[in-house]
């Protein structure tokens, strides 16, 4: 780590930057926190780092215990970055920094999003004391990658995988699941558009979208000295 810039502060918070405050570093992070990927899959995540940049970032990340490389076994057997158990303590680090932004009137709601950063994002849209006594376990589909969503008992836990006899399946793209999750569509105008298929029935899965329903974005401080 020679040559990058520290702040120098006996602050935990001060050195906790120090760690994953350079830029991409978190949003590697973000994108292990579902599980083991290859570099060309934290490419596809990570369009706008460079491959160079990338490299630097799991460089660092791997020398400060953050991330590990290691080979998957047969028949795999191959290369993986992945978190470390220290460094998956990170998780509700992203997901409360996700859930602060997300309310923030600037937030590019019409920018592009990956498909960890959106399923991840459901952690930070889910309001236990919203849910209810809700219990509802879904299968998410996003093109290729599938995920197990469970809800219950007012928490919910999201992993990498198939989900076997869900109550619900939602097989959609993240540029329709992001609308529905922001009020943009209803689940109705997404089947009959062809955008969205469920497998459960549309109630099961209005509830279940209704447990990640962002709300509005308060007014900007900026805005309200204008007003």
């Amino acid at each position: 780590m020679v040559g990058r810039r520290k702040y120098d502060d006996g602050c935990a918070v001060a050195h906790g930057l120090d760690l994953v405050g350079e830029r991409w570093a978190l949003l590697i992070v973000r994108e292990l926190l579902l599980g083991p990927k290859r570099f060309t899959h934290l490419r596809t995540g990570l369009p706008g780092a460079s491959p160079d940049m990338l490299s630097q970032r799991l460089r660092q990340l791997q020398e400060s215990g953050v991330v590990r490389h290691r080979q998957l076994p047969p028949p795999a057997g191959v290369p993986v970055y992945e978190l470390t158990e220290w460094g998956m303590g990170l998780e509700p680090v992203v997901t409360g920094l996700g859930r602060w932004a997300g309310g923030s009137s600037s937030l590019p709601l019409d920018a592009p999003i990956g498909v960890d950063s959106l399923i991840l994002s459901l952690k930070a849209l889910f309001d236990p004391g919203q849910s209810g006594d809700v219990e509802i376990r879904a299968a998410v589909r996003l093109g290729g990658d599938e995920f197990r969503v469970m809800v219950t008992g007012g928490e919910i836990a999201i992993a990498r995988g198939t989900l076997e006899h869900p109550d619900v399946t939602l097989d959609t793209d993240t540029a329709t699941l992001a609308s529905l999750l922001r009020g943009v569509r209803s689940p109705e105008e997404a089947v009959v558009g062809g955008d969205l298929r469920v497998d459960g029935g549309m109630d099961t899965a209005g509830r279940f979208l209704a447990l990640f329903r962002r709300a509005v974005p308060p007014t900007s401080p900026e805005a309200t000295r204008a007003e």
